[in-house]
């Protein structure tokens, strides 16, 4: 398998040559040349398969000519009831209206990010091991991304981690979980501004070649290919343990902010899984419902991106988006590169909705919808009183939009985004009780934090990881 830019970058780079790096040197994003096709026949082998074999099966196809026993032995001693709960790992639970959350939460900082950032902790590190060098990952986190990247890559040899935050704009407890760590190789940086200004910090620091040779610069946000090809899998793992039979549909319904869960998704489905509707669920940060539904693609500014109650969700501009088109657009590397890096420039904005291609996806099944904070409450409560589950804002956002997508017959799973112990005042406020902690969390909130406040300046954060490394 190689892999290319979506900006028309054509060397013939295999895994182990990007798993490592962000951007691809001329600003887009790597791809795979092609995506591996799935006939029903093999959809078939895969059922019955442990969540680790599922995991090989899928990723395996990606990786090659990587050595197939090491990854094996990786995603064997990732995918483990140690660190998910149970052997099952990913959870079908059921709701009424024919309806079940695709649960990818259960892992150690209880959100979907964990099912991807796990495997790559371990991925890294063996990688680090076999070449002798060393990684400085820069990322950036709207909440979840930060503690579950942490979480996988604190006191792994040979790699440092430097988390761009938005300061005072996570929920407590996503707060608490990455600024209480003391691992010497974390570094959690509080920018005083909003998530997508983070983002282009990082993307700016990733632009830097010289700087990012020199510092051996990494990602682990959503851009890195490697944490969308493990997100991947458990689409599968959910269309094989809900569809009647194996070529029957499945509708999925993703709660969306860097457009890096739904991009999975979508890759699963030109992979050949028989998914029916892809429905994009976002809260007032409404973006990327604006251009499912209009054609228009117009990125926020901070001024106009609100803080809500579903935060990792306050993103205005979704980096993983470019790919989405790039593939839209039927691989067309020349107009991507003018769309994302021409047009969002001189003008804030493009316009997608005469173009055949947008017409396409329309009548694809891929379609979209955003809630707001009343909606979310009011979803919360609903599932409580009806299911006695307890979800989570996000969560609520994809269930609320998925309601309207709804088709008779066609089973309905939205992707379980965090637990709500993560958003315990949200969930007093629709419910008036707290949801239950995990074991060992109970004080989290009252440790003492370990975190550096910067202005946007993205000098200063290259001054700062110079110092650092």
């Amino acid at each position: 398998m190689n892999y290319l830019s979506t900006r028309g970058e054509a060397a013939q780079r295999q895994f182990d040559d990007i798993l490592l790096e962000g951007l691809a040197p001329d600003g887009g994003l790597y791809l795979p040349d092609h995506y591996p096709n799935l006939t029903r026949g093999d959809l078939q082998a895969l059922q019955g398969l442990s969540y680790p074999d599922l995991a090989f099966e899928i990723l395996r196809r990606y990786t090659a000519p990587a050595d197939a026993a090491a990854l094996r032995q990786l995603v064997h001693a990732t995918y483990t009831a140690e660190h998910f709960g149970s052997d099952e790992i990913v959870r079908i639970k059921p709701l009424s209206g024919g309806m079940a959350l695709l649960g990818v939460s259960e892992g150690p900082t209880l959100a979907f990010k964990d099912m991807a950032m796990q495997l790559l902790g371990r991925l890294f590190e063996h990688a680090l091991a076999r070449s002798g060098e060393v990684l400085n990952i820069l990322g950036a986190t709207s909440g979840d991304t930060g503690s579950a990247a942490e979480y996988a890559m604190r006191g792994r040899h040979g790699i440092r981690v430097f988390m761009l935050s938005p300061f005072g704009k996570m929920s407590p407890f996503q707060t608490a979980q990455m600024y209480s760590l003391t691992d010497g190789n974390i570094h959690n940086i509080a920018v005083q501004d909003v998530f997508d200004t983070c983002q282009d910090m990082v993307k700016a620091v990733s632009g830097d070649l010289e700087f990012k040779r020199r510092h051996r610069i990494g990602t682990i946000n959503s851009i890195n290919w490697a944490r969308v090809v493990a997100q991947v899998v458990y689409y599968f793992a959910g269309y094989l343990r809900t569809a009647r039979s194996i070529g029957d549909p499945v509708s999925f319904a993703v709660p969306s902010g860097n457009f890096g869960n739904i991009l999975a998704a979508h890759v699963a489905r030109q992979m050949g899984l028989p998914i029916h509707k892809l429905i994009l669920a976002t809260n007032e940060n409404n973006v990327l419902d604006e251009f499912f539904r209009t054609g228009v693609y117009r990125p926020r500014g901070p001024a106009e991106t609100h803080h809500t109650s579903s935060p990792s969700m306050d993103i205005s501009k979704a980096s993983n988006f470019e790919r989405y088109v790039f593939d839209m657009l039927g691989r067309n590397a020349s107009r991507t590169r003018d769309l994302f890096e021409r047009q969002l420039t001189e003008r804030g904005f493009f316009d997608l909705s005469h173009d055949p291609a947008y017409v396409r996806m329309r009548s694809s099944g891929m379609v979209s919808g955003h809630s707001n904070h009343a909606q979310r409450v009011q979803t919360i409560r609903e599932v409580w009183q009806r299911d006695r589950v307890m979800i989570d804002p996000h969560t609520a956002d994809g269930v609320a939009v998925a309601r309207s997508h709804q088709d008779e017959g066609v089973p309905m799973l939205v992707v379980e985004t965090a637990l709500p112990a993560k958003f315990s005042a949200t969930l007093v406020e629709a419910i008036a009780q707290e949801p239950p902690r995990p074991p060992g969390s109970e004080d989290l909130e009252r440790r003492p934090q370990r975190f550096t406040v910067m202005k946007p300046d993205v000098d200063a954060l290259k001054a700062y990881i110079t110092q650092h490394v």
